[in-house]
């Protein structure tokens, strides 16, 4: 401890040999400034540099290259270092060059100066990108990869988003055929936060084509004919390309004649004149024509057309009034319903016309100025109405088809153009029909007799019961009042019940006669026998009774044992008679006979008295 303690002392206390040196001598005669001095000539010397902040963009020139940095000297204090990696875009950097570069720090930890020619490039990219989408101008950008919705585009370093809607004004589905190729873009969008931008080449291809619609649109008049091509064919017409605008020919205008669709006369890729009919410069539209560019057929109507000549045309429009024929493309005729057959039942057109159907018809009137036509298929035969009586006599008997059925009768055609109804009434002697169509359907074969001719009115009236002869006649004597016959319940209501006879024929019962001798009601599908109570030939009406059958049979009966109790009284009182007739005078015996014819003649009086 002390030896330490010696030794420390020692130390403190020892000379050094540097201790007696002047640091204040200069040996090589330089003068020494003053403070003032000093701050004065550090002043003038840091005026030569430039004065730098972060993240400013600076002129630079390669002064010196080492194996991995570039040295750049912007004339501050030292020269900075940009990474030679920041140069595969360049790969001949010389010495000497000039380049932009920006300012990262300006003191990095290890003291040095640190710049970068990729931001700077990036940053300025930018500020481009920003000018280009305030003025418009157009940037042309190298497409690098696809990517989810569009493609990337490498516009003066700067990646920027082309969308898949963007690429043309045609739909673009393939979208790797873009890759590598370099074109001209309008930017159309910027995020300043996080410098994201996009672009567009379809605004381009728009501009070019709203400047050529400008001028064609400037020069355009009506009448006037120009060349275009199909661009696409549609259910209404087609739009046509005139050379940077469209123009729509309407189905209408492309020919005189009908069409069912364009494609019939054009295709897409097609060239052909039009001549503009209307345009309107606010909208944009022009409407055009091609059928404007051949004389209207009209115009040139063959003269064998005239009014009583027989032509040949095909359905092209069918309606309810009638359909029209096309007599060559252009030319139309109508033909009313009223002039389809000589019959004066109505017909559908749209049932007796087929679209493409042709027919024969004569031309009735002919009207060049209006441009119309009426036509006539039924004057192409002589009308049979003229002589109807002769064919169809009143009371001849013909075959024909059930054309129509209606609530109150049925239509009969006999031959094309003559016909007549059959009235409900008419069709059966016995039974009476809720509807006709209970008797017949539309498309059968029915025999008929001629009634009544209404040559005027184009009417035949027909019958189809008069067939066979009346049966109420016989009827009468089959059904006299009184009568009882089986009948069959084959419908019932509220009011009463429909009862079927023999030989078809059907009765009404009365809800009032369905009582059964035990209580009960009459029900439907039961066979009974019914007493006919009323029969009226004219109205061809039978009224029948279940409850007076047994009604009927009670009353009989009493009937019948009234008269054997009055037989048997009657029997007894020529007895008594007989016996008060004797002059001898009566014995005990004859007293007990007696007494007891009394009583059996008070038995038969007290039984009479029942039964009534």
């Amino acid at each position: 401890m002390e030896e330490n303690q010696i030794q420390e002392q020692t130390f403190q206390t020892a000379p050094s040999s540097h201790d007696d040196f002047d640091w204040s001598v200069d040996k090589r005669n330089v003068a020494s400034y003053n403070k003032e001095a000093r701050e004065k000539f550090e002043q003038i010397y840091d005026s030569t540099f430039k004065s730098i902040e972060e993240s400013e963009l600076l002129q630079g020139t390669i002064v010196g290259l080492t194996k991995t940095d570039a040295i750049i000297n912007i004339g501050f204090k030292s020269d900075g270092l940009v990474s030679l990696n920041e140069f595969r875009d360049h790969p001949d950097v010389k010495i000497g060059e000039e380049i932009e570069v920006m300012v990262v720090e300006k003191e990095d930890r290890n003291g040095h100066l640190h710049l970068s020619r990729k931001m700077a490039r990036a940053a300025r990219a930018w500020q481009q990108i920003v000018d280009f989408y305030k003025t418009g101008e157009v940037v042309t950008g190298t497409i690098t990869s696809k990517t989810k919705g569009g493609l990337i585009v490498d516009v003066h370093g700067l990646e920027t988003f082309l969308p898949g809607s963007q690429i043309d004004v045609k739909p673009v589905t393939d979208y790797d055929q873009y890759v590598g190729k370099t074109m001209d873009f309008k930017v159309v969008k910027i995020n300043e936060a996080i410098r994201n931008a996009v672009v567009s080449h379809k605004a381009l291809i728009e501009s070019d084509i709203e400047q050529q619609r400008s001028e064609i649109m400037g020069k355009l008049e009506k009448g006037q004919v120009l060349e275009g091509l199909v661009k696409n064919v549609t259910d209404f017409g087609a739009f046509i390309d005139l050379g940077g605008v469209d123009g729509l020919l309407y189905i209408t205008d492309i020919s005189w004649g009908r069409i069912n669709h364009p494609t019939e006369v054009l295709q897409n890729g097609q060239k052909l004149n039009v001549v503009v009919l209307d345009f309107d410069d606010e909208k944009k539209r022009i409407s055009l024509g091609l059928k404007q560019l051949t004389p209207h057929p009209w115009d040139n109507l063959p003269a064998e057309i005239t009014e009583g000549a027989k032509i040949k045309g095909k359905v092209v429009n069918i309606e309810d009034y009638g359909a029209f024929l096309e007599i060559m493309p252009g030319v139309e005729g109508l033909v009313h319903v009223s002039e389809i057959t000589w019959s004066s039942q109505p017909i559908n057109a749209k049932e007796f016309f087929k679209m493409g159907e042709e027919h024969e018809a004569v031309v009735v009137t002919l009207d060049k100025n209006e441009r119309k036509m009426s036509l006539s298929i039924k004057q192409m035969t002589q009308d049979p109405w003229e002589t109807i009586e002769n064919k169809f006599p009143v009371g001849s008997r013909h075959n024909g088809v059930v054309k129509n059925i209606t609530p109150y009768g049925v239509f009969v055609e006999l031959e094309t153009g003559i016909g007549g109804m059959i009235h409900i009434s008419d069709l059966s002697w016995i039974k009476r029909y809720n509807h006709p169509g209970e008797f017949t359907k539309v498309g059968e074969n029915i025999e008929v007799v001629i009634l009544s001719i209404d040559k005027e009115n184009r009417k035949l009236a027909l019958g189809h019961k008069q067939l066979e002869e009346d049966p109420w006649n016989t009827f009468e004597t089959v059904f006299p009042i009184g009568s009882i016959h089986e009948g069959i319940v084959t419908r019932k209501d509220d009011k009463g019940a429909t009862v079927q006879l023999q030989y078809g024929l059907e009765a009404f019962a009365p809800a009032r006669h369905l009582r059964k001798e035990d209580g009960s009601n009459v029900e439907a599908e039961q066979a009974l026998p019914f007493m006919i109570i009323e029969f009226d030939r004219n109205d061809k009406r039978i009224m029948v009774s279940h409850s007076k059958v047994w009604e009927q049979a009670k009353n009989d009966e009493k009937e019948a044992v009234r008269k054997e109790n009055a037989n048997e009284n009657e029997k007894t009182k020529k007895a008594v008679k007989n016996i008060q007739g004797k002059v001898e005078k009566a014995t005990l015996g004859d007293i007990g006979a007696l007494a007891e014819l009394k009583q059996k003649m008070k038995k038969a009086e007290g039984e009479e008295g029942k039964a009534e």
